[in-house]
């Protein structure tokens, strides 16, 4: 479960991808987010995917896990990540 002291410190990330090739991935400044107790929030800008060269008019699914995207030959640990209030907002200097 998130926020158990004895959880491995693994990478939090979120992938964005389309049929067209592979994967944006934003990974979470903290090395230890699997570790945090209390909700945190995550701001992602949009261009974080934009710049690895996805098509965010063309996204066909969104991952969000830990470790490292893609790479299902280390076995991981078991547990519950909860997720809430997913949105897209756009930026505060679009709405002057």
């Amino acid at each position: 479960d998130i926020g158990i002291a004895s959880n491995a410190a693994e990478p939090l990330y979120v992938a964005v991808s389309n049929s067209a090739g592979t994967p944006a991935v934003v990974v979470n400044d903290d090395p230890a987010a699997a570790n945090i107790v209390n909700w945190t929030e995550w701001i992602i800008p949009l261009s974080a995917f934009a710049d690895q060269g996805i098509n965010l008019s063309n996204v066909d699914e969104i991952a969000i896990g830990l470790g490292t995207q893609g790479n299902m030959t280390v076995p991981g640990d078991a547990g519950k990540m909860y997720f809430d209030d997913i949105r897209l907002n756009q930026p505060s200097d679009a709405a002057e």
